[in-house]
């Protein structure tokens, strides 16, 4: 017997809360290839490949512009309104992007998980980095407004507060493959609940002040928004990049315990729901 061969012992009796997170590590090269399939093979046969990371936040920037600004005159807390759309749907876009195809898991990979063992937490989590790529190509554009802004017109003014990007970031991709988890799992054996995804990720955004800043609501319906995490951290976003936005610490930590608390149970439910859901599909 060659002692230098490894071996990998398969069983469904683990317990529901185990995740065993050096055999991720070891398929490591695994998730090196899903990131390069999100993100290279999607757009292989499309006529501007990869240019439309760029086109998405801009185009729909730009239709907000003209729709919410100049035709509906909705404030933008006296920012450049372009760069105060932009800001907000690059962010909505990565946390969209994370939630939506994480709760596709277990249907788009199914024939992938019916015949190869691997851990099943590194398609959710290569789904994650090829989002921050895709996130990081629209977050230097954002730059770009925001450099033009700053040292050709001066309307914007950044902030300090932009060195809480890391954390942003790091919130917005672990709530959104959180939630994309539960519903990944639920959605074995609940199928109509992906038909109801797509309408609540819209009507999400329509409460996160990504169209609108959160100083133009007040009473109840502020607080309705101030309870929706996401809001917190587009607006520490604006605040440091365009410098006008809300930001109170405690909203921030209540915030990142709501995406911490989400991820768990996400994550819980999920390694509970990969050893059977073959056969429920």
């Amino acid at each position: 017997m060659n002692k230098n061969q490894i071996y990998t012992h398969i069983s469904s009796k683990n317990t529901w809360y185990h995740i065993d997170f050096k055999e991720i590590w070891r398929y490591r090269d695994l998730l090196k290839m899903l990131v390069k399939r999100d993100v290279i093979i999607v757009y292989k046969q499309t006529i501007l490949g990869p240019i439309w990371f760029v086109l998405q936040p801009i185009l729909t920037a730009v239709i907000f512009t003209l729709v919410f600004g100049k035709i509906a005159h909705l404030p933008s807390d006296n920012l450049p309104s372009f760069a105060f759309y932009l800001c907000g749907l690059v962010m909505w876009n990565y946390f969209s992007d994370c939630f939506i195809k994480t709760s596709d898991t277990f249907f788009v990979n199914q024939n992938l998980f019916g015949k190869v063992y691997f851990p099943r937490l590194v398609v959710p989590m290569g789904t994650i980095l090829s989002g921050l790529i895709k996130f990081m190509v629209q977050f230097f554009v954002l730059i770009f407004v925001c450099c033009y802004h700053y040292f050709i017109s001066g309307l914007i003014s950044p902030t300090i507060y932009i060195l809480f990007l890391p954390l942003i970031i790091l919130l917005m991709a672990i709530f959104g493959m959180g939630l994309g988890l539960i519903f990944t799992s639920l959605t074995t054996k609940y199928r109509d609940l992906k038909f109801l995804l797509q309408f609540g990720v819209q009507l999400l955004m329509w409460l996160t002040p990504v169209a609108y800043p959160l100083s133009t609501v007040s009473g109840n319906y502020q607080l309705l928004l101030k309870l929706n995490p996401i809001t917190h951290l587009i607006e520490l976003l604006k605040l440091g990049m365009l410098g006008k936005g809300f930001f109170e610490l405690n909203w921030l930590i209540y915030s990142s315990i709501i995406a911490i608390v989400i991820t768990t149970i996400g994550l819980f439910i999920f390694n509970k729901t990969e050893k059977d859901f073959i056969d429920k599909i």
